[in-house]
């Protein structure tokens, strides 16, 4: 029987399909992220990473918002949850700040595609999240802001890590240093999102199928030069090219018809 969680809601786009939606489940605080939701949104992915029925996941938010961040009330337990002795409560609150790293890094780790759909807010850890995913879409409604600065924080969940990969270290800093609230538009021209849209419904409608294999490689690649991952795809291939998808993959093209590859 599938878990239910507190924050992140899964649904089926339709029974025989293979793209699940995994929803961001808190529309009363624009989708806030409570302290349970580090917990559970891991759990949620991995669920759906075992699953061989996902092909796609696409990440989205209910209600009017995307993310708006982490939950003020979570912050302020956090920074009044750690009392006595000032080292052992830093590293207390370190074991914490790494844990809820992880959560976010759980969407890297996942073997399927996360295919982020933005509209409304994107804000702090909505940029934290959004940017571990491997493609970005969003409204022209969406807006987004690296608020941390705002609140007299740094970004610690990979904002200031994956960011600068994606718009370039300039644009990077900006946005961080400033908090500035910027437009569906401008992530568009910026590189941070793939495509605008004009609606949720027709965002939803566009989303696109990435093989499992792509999203491994890319992500191993990314941090290796060139002749590294060279090396890592070859040791890939050496095995998944000895598979019955390659020889289903040559008949479906010769046969003109879509391929039929078993389940993940």
């Amino acid at each position: 029987m599938e878990e239910k969680y507190e924050s992140p809601e899964i649904l089926r786009k339709s029974p025989n399909s293979g793209v699940f939606n995994l929803i961001l489940n808190r529309p009363s605080s624009r989708n806030a992220l409570s302290l349970d939701f580090f917990t559970e949104f891991p759990k949620a992915l991995n669920t759906l990473d075992q699953n061989p029925n996902v092909a796609v996941i696409l990440l989205s938010g209910s209600g009017e918002h995307f993310c708006a961040g982490v939950d003020l009330k979570s912050l302020k337990f956090l920074s009044r949850n750690y009392p006595g002795d000032r080292g052992r409560s830093g590293e207390q609150l370190r074991r914490q700040i790494k844990f809820m790293q992880d959560a976010i890094t759980s969407i890297e780790r996942c073997r399927k595609p996360v295919i982020a759909a933005i509209h409304g807010a994107c804000i702090g850890a909505g940029i934290n999240i959004m940017t571990a995913c491997d493609v970005r879409y969003c409204t022209k409604d969406a807006f987004f802001s690296v608020k941390e600065v705002d609140l007299a924080i740094t970004a610690d969940l990979g904002t200031l890590q994956r960011l600068p990969g994606i718009v370039g270290f300039g644009n990077a800093i900006e946005l961080s240093l400033t908090g500035r609230r910027f437009s569906g538009q401008e992530a568009k021209e910026l590189g941070l999102v793939s495509r605008v849209f004009e609606s949720k419904e027709e965002l939803k409608e566009r989303v696109l199928t990435i093989a499992e294999g792509t999203k491994a490689v890319l992500l191993r690649s990314r941090d290796l030069s060139l002749e590294q991952g060279l090396e890592y795809v070859a040791t890939w291939n050496s095995s998944m090219l000895l598979s019955d998808d390659l020889t289903e993959a040559i008949s479906a093209q010769n046969q003109k018809r879509k391929p039929v590859f078993a389940k993940l």
